[in-house]
This record gives structure tokens, sequence and C-alpha cells, in this order.
């Protein structure tokens, strides 16, 4: 099976679990070796006191994107951390698109970086995830 394959067979796996991600409206647009493109419509009941979207929400998508993005070769990864800059507000029924990109692969260590963007294609943050693979574990049972 090539690498595409794989990194859609983990996807397809791990969106059957992922019960956050789909309570949130997320749908995960694209997958390939190491990315992945996630979307998420801001609803009403994702607002804060301000009227816009909570940066918790917005942290949530960026690190879905990095789940699916650092999972993609079927070798089972945790995040080990993330920080997030927050740099405009999303508002209701802005469509917000996290593009996950791994910047480094080393042992059981990666760095992704994603950026979150609105229809627009204005840059609403940027995240930088850790990751860590956990030994020899599949997210795929053979």
């Amino acid at each position: 099976m090539d690498a595409q394959a794989v990194a859609e067979q983990v996807r397809d796996a791990m969106w059957a679990d992922d019960a956050a991600s789909r309570m949130l409206g997320m749908r995960v647009a694209e997958v390939g070796p190491g990315r992945a493109v996630v979307t998420m419509t801001v609803r009403a009941d994702m607002l804060n006191g301000f009227a816009i979207c909570h940066g918790g929400l917005i942290a949530t998508l960026a690190d879905s994107a990095f789940a699916f993005a650092c999972n993609s070769r079927d070798a089972l990864t945790v995040a080990s951390g993330f920080g997030i800059d927050l740099l405009k507000s999303a508002a209701l029924h802005d469509v917000l698109t996290a593009t996950a990109q791994e910047a480094s692969l080393a042992g059981r260590t990666g760095l992704y970086d994603v950026t979150v963007k609105n229809q627009l294609g204005e840059l609403i943050a940027m995240f930088r995830g850790r990751s860590y693979r956990l030994a020899d574990r599949k997210v795929l049972q053979a």
C-alpha cells in the first residue's frame, strides 16, 4: 500500500473514534503523509462573551489537524506539547481551515506547523505542535 493510501486509512480509523472533532462539526478535507487539512464553521455555540470564536476552539481545530498529520504514517503518535498565537478573531459563520504540515521528523519526535485561516484567506492563528511516537504501535490494527 502506498503512503497516500495509508494516510487515508489512518484518517478513516481516527475519524471513526474522534467524537470531539465530529461534535464541533469539523471535516477532514485532505490528508497525506505528514500533512492534513481540517475545516470547521464557526457556530453560535462557539462564540465567547465578545461574540467572537473562543480561542480554545481555534486551538482545538489546529490540534485536530496536527493529530491527523502526525499519525498519517500509521505510527501511533500523541502530542507532547503545543503553542498557539491567535492573530485575528473569527466570527459567526466563518469557515476556518487548519493546514498542518510536518516540519521535522526524527526518531520518535516530530514538529508540525499549523496555519488557521478564514474563508477570505486571512491568517487567524499559527500553531506549532510537538509530537511523540509511541514505540512501534500502529493506528491501524493488523
